[in-house]
This record gives C-alpha cells, structure tokens and sequence, in this order.
C-alpha cells in the first residue's frame, strides 16, 4: 500500500514541480510543508506534526507513532519585482564615449518580473516497530522565476530564467533511547534550467565589423542598424540544460525534558553537470551579415555549466508552555558561498558563452512562531522569520536574480476533520526594502541601473492522512 502511494505521490508532484518557476531568497525554497507555513517555518528540525518531518530532521520520523502517516501539500507563490530604471545604459565602447545621450542611454520601460507559481511537496512515513520508522519525501527545494516584457529596459541582461527542481528523499530513522532519535537520508535531484536573454543586434553588428577590420561592413551594419538598443531588432539567445546529482541528508532529535525537545539537521550539497545548448535567434535585420562573414559564434551548439546547489545545518528547538500553547525556534546556515559564478561553455571547443560573477555569500535565517491550541479540532499558528539575502552588493545584485533581505511574517491553522484526516492552511507576506542594482553585464558591457521594490504572498494547503 504505501509503495503504491509513494509512486502516485510522484508522479503528481514531478509534473507540478517541473511547472515550477518561482523566486526565493537566494533560490532555495523554504515552503517544503503546508503545517510549518503557519508559523514561518519556526518549528524547522524540532517540528514533529506531520510526515514533512522528512524533509526538516528525518530523525523525527520516530516520534509521528505507529502505522503510516502522508502529507501533501500545495503553495502558491505569488511574487512581485516592480522594477524603476536608474540611468541604465549600453556598453560605452560602443558609441566612441562621444554620442548623444539619447544613444548611450537604454531604450524601454520598467518592468514586473515576478509572476505567480505553484510548488508541490508530499511524504509518506511508516513505523516498524517501536524504533524504526522509513519515509519518503519529493518536493522542489530549489526554485526561480524571473520573466520579463521583451521590450523592458534590462531585457540585455535577462529575459527568462528558470531554475526547476524536483528532489526525491528517502529516509530512515531509528530511536536510540527514550529521548535520543536519529535519522538520515538519500536526496536524487533533477534540475533544469532556461537562461534567456536579449541580443542588441545593431552592436553585434558593430563588433562583427570591428572583428573583420572592415569599413565596409561597419557601413552596411550602419545603414542596416543605425540605432543601438532598439527592441524592434533585438535578437535572442537562450541557454537550457539538466542533469541528475545525489546528496545526503542526516538528523537528530532530543528530548531534553519532558516539555523541551531540541532537532538538528544537516543537508549536503549537491553539485550538478548541467549539459544542454546555446541556441540563437538572430533578427532579420542582423542574418545577412551573420551568413555574408560565415562566423559561426551564432550557431546553436551543445553546452555545459555547473551548478552548485548549497549546503545547509538547522538548529531548532520546541517548548510545550502549557496544554495549549507551544513556542519553536530556528537556524538555518545555508552556505551560498558555493555560488561563484555562472559560467557556461561550448562543449565542442569550451569556448565561454556567458560568465557572470555572483560571489554569493552564507547566510543564516532565523524565525520564531507558536502554536495555540484552540480547542479539540482547531489548532492555531503563527510566526516571523528574518532571511538574509546572499547577495552581497548591488553590483554583483542581477535581474536574473534580484534578491535583497526579506522578512516574513505568516499565520496559519490545522483544522481536523476526523480521527485520522486533518487540514493545514497558512499564509505568508515578505517583506522587502528597496533594493538597488548596479549590475554592469560582463557579455556585453551593458549597466542595468535601478530599484528593485519586491514582495511575496504565499498561500499553503496540506492534506495530512494517517493509517
């Protein structure tokens, strides 16, 4: 029975999560449960409500009791990222540093690059015994979304970026003594990702000439193309790729007296080979000079790029105040610093396509909540979180990425509905300040300039069954 669950599981949540696009801090996904979503997340390796435990400490599989517990969940992510344009400009070499400012500056309007998405995530945990209980999780723990107008201002450094995860995570866990659990697991992870960006054809056609020390064809790019930046003869370039990579994940829950328990628990990194292609579309206006020189830079072509995915340790604890009210607390140390860049080569020759720094940062969220217990049915939840943005300067900030310091604040109830059936609901808002970008494009030179002013609402629902 519950394998027959666990496959049902997966295969609706692997075609949710790979129509998933959404934006986090950073972009790791916290939403990974309908329960903790209440509470911002506060319960973290200390939680022990449902079968997403799984994900959070697998050690606390031991404490859910006998027979077979399930959890699915769904989170609607709607995010915004009202961009305002700061003087963005196109790369210098270009116009001799002695052209009109109407040439030098970036042509097209501000932009929304956040739009709405659904993230997944089911378990299904099973004792046997009184010391060993085995679970499964499969959710997407990493998980991006910027899409933008193909006219707006910073369409040069990016259109489209996508980053889907679908991650499966079997787990065991075994109870040591009455107070003492400990737990861990195997993460299969499957990523995709859809890098899109703008071309600006009349400066391609520029440095096509420049390359060929021809006048000639300076001319004709001239006649052809006389206006930089100019949307209506942009070509395109967009850089897919994925692959498969392994991980662990271990944990350990202790009850330190009868109304305090403290959970720990530690995912590792996981690094991934990402092969895939370069693909071009090239205007109408720039094919003839592509085709009349032969150069071959525009032609699609088989790639590679790595992916880094961070490593991360939680420390969390939960304190029974009295029959009703519960307090939890976290840290979360995700270590971004394995995020240097973003480099992707040609296969054939390794020739670079794009190499954009990112020199991203470690970072730590910290969050806080309680539960209430209303009465005999009803349970209540809420809590705040801080999370640090890996960010570490709006020069390295991107429109693929614009990512600032956000604060959550959210609230949430479980509702049961009989014995063995019962629902969780939550709801976040996160908060941002403005957030500058000062990003100069090491392709092409071009300064995207601007305030970022972000948020995120969240809605969460889980169905949790027990058996």
């Amino acid at each position: 029975m519950v394998n027959f669950m666990a496959k049902s599981v997966l295969a609706t949540v692997v075609s949710a999560a790979l129509s998933t696009t959404v934006q986090a801090a950073g972009f790791a996904l916290a939403n990974q449960s309908g329960s903790g979503a209440g509470n911002a997340y506060s319960g973290g390796a200390a939680a022990i409500d449902d079968a997403s435990v799984v994900w959070f400490n697998p050690a606390a599989m031991t404490a859910l009791g006998e027979g077979t517990k399930t959890s699915v969940a769904a989170h609607v992510i709607a995010p915004k990222a009202d961009f305002t344009d700061k003087a963005s400009r196109v790369n210098p070499a270009l116009t001799g540093g002695n052209v009109a400012l109407a040439e030098a500056t970036l042509t097209g309007p501000d932009a929304n690059g956040g739009h709405a998405a659904p993230v997944p995530n089911a378990y299904v945990v099973r004792s046997y015994g009184d010391k060993l209980s085995a679970g499964i999780g499969i959710n997407a723990p990493f998980g991006l979304g910027t899409e933008y107008e193909e006219d707006w201002i910073g369409r040069y450094n990016a259109l489209k970026s996508a980053i889907k995860t679908v991650n499966v995570n079997p787990a065991l866990a075994y109870q040591v003594n009455d107070k003492l659990s400990v737990g861990a697991g195997v993460s299969a992870q499957y990523i995709h990702v859809e890098l899109q960006s703008a071309i600006d054809s009349a400066a391609a056609c520029r440095s096509i000439a420049s390359a060929a020390n021809s006048g000639a064809l300076l001319t004709q790019c001239l006649a052809r193309l006389p206006a930089l930046s100019n949307a209506a003869t942009d070509s395109k370039v967009t850089i897919s790729g994925d692959d498969i990579s392994f991980g662990v994940n271990a944990g350990a829950l202790y009850q330190a007296t009868p109304k305090t328990r403290v959970g720990v628990n530690y995912r590792s990194a996981l690094d991934h080979e990402l092969e895939g292609e370069v693909e071009y579309d090239i205007d109408a206006s720039l094919q003839p000079i592509v085709t009349a020189t032969g150069i071959t830079r525009f032609n699609t072509a088989d790639a590679t790029a790595e992916a880094n995915l961070p490593a991360s340790f939680s420390v969390s604890a939960a304190h029974k105040v009295n029959e009703r009210l519960d307090v939890m607390g976290d840290v979360t140390r995700t270590n971004w610093s394995s995020f240097e860049s973003l480099t992707v080569k040609k296969t054939a020759d390794g020739s670079l396509v794009t190499d954009v720094p990112q020199a991203w940062e470690d970072v730590n969220r910290y969050s806080v909540g309680a539960n209430y217990q209303y009465n005999d049915r009803l349970k209540l939840r809420g809590g705040v979180a801080f999370d640090e943005t890996p960010v570490p300067s709006p020069q390295l900030r991107t429109a693929r990425t614009p990512d600032a310091d956000r604060t959550w604040v959210s609230a949430g109830a479980n509702y049961k509905l009989k014995k063995n059936l019962d629902v969780d609901v939550g709801y976040t808002h996160i908060f941002t300040d403005e957030t500058p970008i000062d990003n100069v494009s090491t392709d092409n030179g071009y300064a995207l300039r601007g305030v970022y002013d972000s948020s995120v609402d969240i809605v969460s629902a889980q169905l949790n069954w027990s058996f």
